[in-house]
């Protein structure tokens, strides 16, 4: 089970930051984690869930239109005062259990403007105020399952490897101006998403989501906690040389 780290008092003291799909599992773990430690937060997703974090500000928006993200971003600097930190966590999935050749053109589309391509618009929206923070940071959210890409969810995972591809040229590209980019990769984590996925391919195949759990060495699925510790670590200036990470927070799977 995961043990919570104590927060570090002010560690965050007047940093401002997004953090997208904060609202429950592994993006509202970070934005609270980055409250405790004296941030000030704007979460966003499509609606508000009850398990969004109390005292982040919640702004409603739907990623995969390039001209919410403007709205959103420009919003949220308004909040905020600017903008520090950027955290790219949104994410959603539909598994095709017939295969890749079941799942529609939209669906990969939809996969792209979500997991990719908000990215890019993300950081185009938010550079002009990154660019006047003092060491600002960016970390997106991937997933291990672009190690072993399947034919059930591999409009998802092709579009987190774009990701993941997209979040390392950045880096380079934005490492002169101070602005650090990384990656974290989780592995299975009990979320309302992740737990509903993992059981679905299970009953698939026939299996137990225990069975398919079985081959963590750590011997559990993680918990949005344990993604939210490596984030608020590269956030950190703790973090301060680490750009154009991918950091592997997966138990050992």
């Amino acid at each position: 089970m995961y043990t919570p780290s104590k927060p570090i008092p002010g560690e965050f003291a007047g940093r401002r930051a997004l953090v997208t799909g904060g609202t429950r599992g592994i993006g509202a773990a970070i934005a609270q984690q980055l409250l405790d430690e004296g941030a000030s937060v704007v979460t966003t997703a499509r609606t508000r869930a009850e398990s969004t974090p109390e005292g982040s500000t919640f702004i409603a928006a739907d990623l995969r239109s390039p001209e919410a993200i403007t709205d959103l971003v420009t919003q949220a600097v308004e909040v905020l005062g600017g903008l520090d930190l950027l955290v790219h966590n949104a994410g959603a999935a539909r598994v095709y259990l017939e295969g890749s050749e079941a799942i529609p053109d939209q669906e990969w589309q939809d996969s792209l403007d979500i997991h990719f391509l908000s990215a890019v618009r993300l950081v185009n929206a938010a550079l002009p105020a990154l660019r006047e923070a003092e060491n600002a940071s960016v970390v997106n959210i991937s997933t291990n399952g672009t190690e072993t890409p399947s034919g059930p969810l591999l409009h998802y995972v092709a579009a987190k490897s774009a990701l993941d591809t997209y979040t390392k040229g950045i880096a380079k590209d934005l490492a002169k101006e101070g602005i650090r980019v990384n990656l974290v990769t989780p592995g299975p984590v009990d979320t309302p998403g992740g737990t509903a996925i993992l059981e679905t391919i299970a009953e698939g195949i026939g299996a137990t989501r225990e069975a398919l759990l079985s081959g963590v060495p750590l011997g559990r699925a993680g918990e949005p906690g344990d993604i939210a510790e490596a984030v608020t670590f590269l956030l950190s200036p703790r973090a301060q040389w680490i750009t154009g990470a991918n950091i592997s927070v997966t138990g050992g799977s």
